[in-house]
C-alpha cells in the first residue's frame, strides 16, 4: 500500500514538471489547474498557473526548484482549462477545459 501512496505523489510530481515542460514549448498557452489542499481535515481552494514553462500559485506558494515538487502540501487536482495567451479583458481566450489528469500530457490537446 506504500508503494501506492508513493507513486501517487510521484505521479503528481511529474504530472506538474511535465505540463511545464510542454508549457515551455508552446509559449501562447496558459494552463490553469484547479484543486484543493487537504489541510486540517478541511479543503482550501488551489489555482496553479502554468504558462511558459514556468508554474504560479494565485492561492498558496510554490516551489520554484525545478527538481523539487512544486506545492509541498497534500493537494488534489480536479480541473485543467487551456487558455489562449496573452489574457484580456475584451477578448475570450478559452480554449478547453478537462478533468482527466493525464488528456494535457498529450501536447496536441494545447493546440
Amino acid at each position: 500500500m506504500e508503494e501506492t501512496l508513493a507513486s501517487q505523489k510521484m505521479a503528481k510530481i511529474d504530472l506538474i514538471n511535465s505540463l511545464e515542460k510542454i508549457s515551455s514549448e508552446i509559449p501562447d498557452r496558459i494552463l490553469k489547474l484547479e484543486g484543493f489542499i487537504l489541510k486540517e481535515n478541511q479543503k482550501e481552494q488551489l489555482e496553479i498557473i502554468i504558462f511558459r514553462g514556468f508554474s504560479s500559485s494565485t492561492t498558496h506558494p510554490i516551489e520554484i526548484d525545478s527538481e523539487k515538487k512544486v506545492i509541498t502540501l497534500s493537494h488534489v487536482i480536479t480541473n485543467f482549462k487551456l487558455y489562449k495567451a496573452p489574457l484580456t479583458e475584451t477578448e475570450e481566450n478559452f480554449i478547453r477545459e478537462n478533468q482527466n489528469s493525464v488528456f494535457f500530457l498529450n501536447q496536441r490537446n494545447w493546440i
